[in-house]
């Protein structure tokens, strides 16, 4: 059964239509009234932009605050990209800075080994310290240095400060240093100024202990420990460090080689001692040719 259309409806219809008729038709006015080049219509154009646009700064309100809002963004993802370069920068010059202070110490270590005076008589070699991990002694490094170079056990090896240790193991390309602190190192050592003799020993500490002091009470705290020579172990007059008295009254010493932070060292060529093979070479003079008896006088 069909629906009887109200009376609204049968007005409203006709005002719809003839509203978008009019719309229609304003809408095309002003189009054609854009279109017209004319000083009149220019006129027009400005009065009606005067009139509405202000009327509407509320509606465009929204739209400015979005388009400030995307121009924020913009911008602080600018400075995000910005902050991120400079953080990239930051560790490249962070990294470079460390390369450069690496570089100035081992220049400063070389500089030091080449103040340390030494006898005219003593030659060396100069090793790089190498990292190692694997040794039977609990404190040795080992140097990139070794029998092709001359290298032999027992040699001193010295940093740009004091002595470090001894060679103790050689290789064709390396060579292992025991290092003063290790509890296997024994050295004969000399207190100046009293000339006292003592031995240094290793004791895996940062302080080696003076053994077989006589009379420790003339030992003073400052006190000078160099090499003593006895027994050709190492040439004498060598820096070791200096006397320390320890909380418990041992003499220890505190070496003047900073053995946590080696990367150069010295080994001196030490003089290999004269054998001796027989006795008699120590009281006879050497044989020379043998002369007979004086002649009889008046003979």
């Amino acid at each position: 059964m069909a629906r009887n259309p109200s009376s609204e409806e049968i007005y409203q219809r006709p005002l719809r239509r003839l509203v978008i008729v009019i719309l229609c038709v304003l809408l095309f006015a002003l189009a054609l009234l854009w279109r017209i080049d004319n000083p009149r219509a220019e006129r027009i154009r400005a009065g009606l932009v005067d009139r509405v646009v202000p009327s509407f700064e509320w509606a465009l309100a929204p739209v400015t605050w979005a388009g400030r809002l995307i121009e924020d963004f913009e911008g602080y993802a600018r400075v995000y990209e910005q902050n991120q370069e400079l953080r990239r920068e930051l560790q490249q010059m962070k990294s470079w800075r460390e390369a450069a202070i690496q570089l100035e110490q081992e220049n400063a270590r070389l500089l030091d080994l080449n103040k340390v005076r030494l006898s005219p008589d003593l030659t060396y070699v100069t090793g790089v310290v190498l990292t190692d991990s694997g040794s039977p002694f609990r404190r040795s490094v080992l140097l990139n240095i070794g029998a092709q170079d001359g290298i032999q056990d027992g040699w001193a090896a010295m940093d740009g400060l004091g002595l470090v240790g001894r060679i103790a193991g050689v290789g064709q390309r390396t060579a292992r240093v025991i290092l003063l602190t290790d509890g296997n190192s024994r050295i004969p050592v000399t207190i100046q100024p009293s000339g006292k003799r003592a031995i240094l020993a290793g004791d895996t500490t940062a302080t080696p202990a003076l053994e077989f002091v006589e009379n420790p009470e003339d030992v003073r705290p400052g006190d000078r420990i160099v090499t003593s020579g006895d027994g050709t172990v190492f040439p004498p007059d060598l820096l070791v460090g200096q006397v320390v008295r320890s909380s418990d009254g041992l003499l220890r010493v505190r070496l003047s080689a900073d053995t946590a932070r080696l990367e150069f060292l010295r080994v001196l060529r030490t003089r290999a001692a004269p054998t001796i093979d027989t006795t008699g070479g120590l009281i006879t003079p050497p044989a020379g040719p043998v002369q007979g008896p004086p002649p009889p006088e008046g003979g």
